[in-house]
């Protein structure tokens, strides 16, 4: 049961915190009020899709909290305990923030988690109903997803049918992608094997090209190198009519003498030196060069091979040696993964036989399940809808006829919503018969069931009551309590037949202040309750008549 819930900078509400009790709560007001944005706080507590869109204008975050009570829930419980999250006193705190930089930050009871993790927390703690779940029962394609909510579906059943038909239609693509592309295959591999082993044959050590261009620069300018190295050294070292070593050496000496009497001789005296000593390294250096420097002609033809070899590569594979070897990792990956899947059409044939029998046995077992759930939700239904003012009404889930290799994502069956609302008349679709207040009042009726069968702690109902009035809202109105007797109820209404039913009322108003909308709630005591009763009732103008229509429809539903 949802307890309290606080809203920041959501849409037009800038802050509300709200107290929520047992049984039903009716949330009225006019249209814009922001009613329904509540509702959106609720969804986002319970993993419903955020959007930066939703953040109130001119803020940078909007944020929702949630406190909901679950003491005797196992369900909820379990899921709890497999998500990693500490339950304490039976209470559950949901979080979630959403920033306009696109981050989105969800704890339960403090534990960090996305929001697919949410979603299975949030499915177990409400259902929310809204005018767009009518829609649902217009399209045939998603009766079998209703009818699977409302049959308590084994879901390790319904999982491993889908992982099978997942590797049953995974099998079928590439025994068509092999059919169509075995001869493309082949030429592929082939091309990739003689690339492999070209690369490999080659045995590249990363940075070679350029370790062996040095290397044979070297080599082709031998002479000038030597040339160059030999009068250096003779510049430096000289001969026996001295060197410019011994002309620094002297110099220095000099100025030692009598850098003493002047700081400028001293600064003079440590600038020679500094030279000296470099120039004496350079001197040591060129002829340690000159002792290691050699002319080898066969290692330089060994040299200009190994690039020639290297260049050649480089043309059909990269512009370096690197390049290459990365190519070439992500070449032999690909012909690996060709290689592997290279089965032939035998292989996958049998495999797909196999498949498609693990496929019929799991179908079959579903569809059992289905049908005889469809034959329980049908008497369910028919019960609700009587009570709705549709006791003439035949409602049936149609399984539809198929082919015996025909399979689904979701298994062997197809099934459609048919209902014949009044004697006499076909049988037919519920998309194409159904009035709006008709799908009112079914989708009414699978909620009640649901509500019954699934235990989940808060029901949410969004203008569901669109299209009906007189008794039919009424009716809908005394389902609705119901409901609420074993789940609690939030429900936002139009009708003034549904906002008497309920044990507590909050209107919902919005003002606007310093050039901002704000949107603020208030629980109503009976005389409140019999004034907002006489607006939806009257409209425009309210006069006494109205007044005592209210303060009847208060003692009614009492």
């Amino acid at each position: 049961m949802l307890q309290e819930l606080t809203i920041e900078n959501l849409a037009i509400i800038d802050h509300l915190s709200l107290n929520f009790s047992d049984q039903m709560t009716v949330l009225t007001g006019e249209t814009g009020a922001g009613k329904s944005i509540i509702i959106d706080a609720v969804g986002l507590l319970v993993g419903g899709r955020g959007s930066q869109e939703l953040i109130r204008k001119g803020e940078g975050s909007l944020k929702v909290q949630g406190q909901f009570e679950i003491s005797d829930q196992v369900v909820i419980e379990d899921v709890l305990n497999e998500l990693g999250v500490e339950i304490t006193d039976g209470t559950l705190v949901i979080q979630r923030e959403i920033n306009r930089n696109g981050r989105n930050i969800i704890r339960v009871n403090g534990t960090l988690m996305n929001t697919s993790s949410l979603k299975k927390i949030g499915s177990r703690l409400v259902d929310i109903e809204g005018q767009n779940d009518h829609q649902l029962l217009m399209q045939p394609e998603q009766h079998l997803g209703l009818l699977d909510e409302f049959t308590n579906q084994d879901d390790d059943l319904l999982a491993k049918y889908e992982t099978i038909y997942e590797q049953y239609t995974d099998t079928i693509h590439k025994i068509k992608q092999k059919q169509a592309t075995e001869q493309q295959s082949a030429q592929r591999i082939d091309m990739l094997e003689f690339q492999v082993n070209e690369i490999n044959n080659a045995n590249l050590i990363e940075d070679e090209d350029v370790e062996l261009t040095n290397e044979q620069a070297q080599l082709n300018h031998f002479q000038q190198i030597n040339t160059a190295l030999q009068t250096v050294q003779g510049v430096l070292a000289g001969d026996d009519n001295g060197s410019s070593l011994d002309a620094i050496a002297s110099a220095k000496e000099s100025l030692e003498e009598i850098s003493d009497f002047n700081d400028d001789y001293t600064q003079l005296n440590d600038r020679v030196s500094e030279a000296y000593f470099t120039l004496q390294d350079v001197a040591n250096e060129v002829g340690r060069q000159l002792d290691n420097l050699s002319f080898d002609e066969g290692r330089l033809n060994e040299i200009e091979q190994r690039l020639n070899l290297i260049n050649d590569l480089e043309r059909k594979y990269g512009d370096s040696v690197t390049e290459i070897l990365v190519y070439c990792t992500k070449i032999s990956a690909e012909l690996e993964s060709m290689q592997e899947n290279n089965v032939t059409s035998d292989e996958l044939e049998e495999r797909l036989v196999t498949l498609k029998s693990q496929l019929q046995t799991l179908g079959n077992n579903l569809s059992q399940n289905r049908k005889q759930a469809a034959k329980q939700i049908e008497k369910d239904i028919k019960q609700q809808l009587n009570d709705l003012y549709m006791e003439k009404a035949v409602f049936e889930i149609k399984f539809m006829d198929k082919k015996d290799d025909m399979f689904y994502s979701n298994g062997i069956d197809q099934v459609e919503f048919y209902i014949q609302t009044n004697p006499g008349e076909e049988m037919g679709p519920l998309a194409k018969i159904a009035s709006g207040g008709e799908l009112s009042r079914v989708m009414l009726a699978l909620k009640t069931i649901f509500a019954r069968s699934q235990g989940v702690t808060s029901i949410i109902f969004d203008e569901v009551d669109t299209g009906v009035s007189g008794r039919v809202a009424q009716a809908i109105a005394e389902k609705i309590k119901v409901i609420a007797n074993q789940s609690q109820v939030l429900c936002i209404t139009h009708l003034p037949q549904v906002a008497a039913m309920a044990q507590h009322h909050l209107l919902i108003s919005k003002a606007v202040q310093d050039d901002r909308t704000i949107t603020s709630v208030d629980g109503l005591d009976e005389e409140s309750r019999i004034d907002e009763l006489a607006r939806m009732l009257a409209g425009a103008e309210v006069t006494p008549l109205t007044v005592e229509h209210a303060k009847e429809l208060l003692k009614m539903a009492k």
